[in-house]
């Protein structure tokens, strides 16, 4: 019998081939019950991976000729800080070029914006509001930096704090800009993240900032994880690495969102 995961991406992989299929079909298809096709179908309906209508599942439109695959939510920030290190080091340190002195800005868990926060400059006077150990690592020592640390619950496996008495601490809070991370970005279904503990304080620290810039390699793009927390549209500049393909240079240019590319 094949594992969650591998049976939602044959699930998506079919819809995407035929656009729709019943649950008894899927079910011998993939040699399970109906009630596990059903429990499978309400997981990629809730993360708005495809539609259901009498008795039918249909797969959610999307533009491209790669497949969209559902990503493995075992995130690990440890892990995560050993991949694409180059490419993370130089969109971090590219982004510390917008940064201004008297700034307000709000720093996105991460492992793109952990090398962000490592190239601040020293003498720029600027409050920081963060939410994760790593990040408020990197920044406790800066001499001109006021930081508002919200605090909270402790998630381990991405070293993020959250809780009601953070979120309300973000809302009151106003940022000039806020530097966000994404695990998986896609076209039609937006912007996304592994763990659904991030996605409240992610949004609620979208709301409360001006000018909102993305931190990604370029791994991260037609990639999905489970927990949506934006759109594209929400986002006004993007800074990735060189390997970003041309169709996504297009796509984004269309949007008018402003484009590194480090």
């Amino acid at each position: 019998m094949k594992n969650k995961q591998e049976r939602l991406n044959q699930i998506l992989l079919l819809l995407q081939k035929q656009n729709s299929a019943s649950v008894s079909d899927l079910a011998q298809l993939l040699h399970v019950s109906d009630m596990t096709i059903r429990r499978d179908l309400n997981y990629l309906q809730e993360n708005s991976l495809i539609t259901r209508s009498h008795g039918m599942a249909y797969h959610k439109g999307t533009s491209g000729d790669s497949p969209v695959m559902l990503q493995e939510n075992n995130y690990d920030l440890l892990e995560e800080k050993v991949r694409m290190n180059p490419e993370k080091e130089r969109i971090g340190k590219f982004a510390a070029t917008l940064l201004e002195p008297d700034d307000n800005i709000i720093i996105d868990t991460g492992s793109t914006t952990d090398y962000f926060a490592r190239y601040i400059p020293d003498s720029f006077d600027m409050t920081v509001l963060c939410y994760n150990y790593n990040i408020l690592s990197h920044i406790i020592s800066h001499p001109n930096v006021h930081i508002i640390f919200p605090g909270g619950y402790f998630h381990s496996n991405g070293q993020f704090f959250e809780s009601s008495q953070s979120i309300h601490l973000i809302e009151n809070f106003r940022a000039n800009k806020m530097f966000v991370s994404a695990s998986g970005i896609h076209e039609d279904l937006g912007i996304t993240c592994a763990n659904s503990y991030e996605v409240h304080t992610k949004q609620t620290a979208l709301k409360s900032s001006q000018i909102k810039i993305l931190l990604t390699d370029s791994t991260k793009f037609n990639k999905i994880r489970s927990a949506y927390f934006a759109d594209l549209n929400d986002i006004d500049i993007i800074i990735t690495d060189t390997n970003l393909s041309s169709e996504w240079k297009a796509a984004i240019e269309e949007r008018n969102i402003t484009l590194y590319l480090v």
